[in-house]
């Protein structure tokens, strides 16, 4: 992997992390309503689970596991 791959891999990291916790603080305010609309609290908990997944693939790509 290049360093000009490394940094925009780096740089797209930054930007899932800064989107996951964006959406733990919009269902924190959501569950605070009441009532509040559970098709909409399941969307935004599987966009946040598919965000987690896409961080660790990253994080994977840019620090590989050693086998020893």
């Amino acid at each position: 992997m290049d360093p000009h791959e490394i940094e925009m891999l780096k740089v797209r990291l930054g930007e899932l992390r800064v989107e996951h916790r964006d959406l733990d603080d919009i269902i924190a305010k959501v569950t605070e309503g009441s009532p509040f609309d559970m098709l909409q609290m399941q969307r935004l908990k599987k966009r946040k689970l598919a965000l987690k997944d896409q961080i660790v693939r990253l994080e994977n790509r840019l620090i590989p596991d050693i086998i020893a």
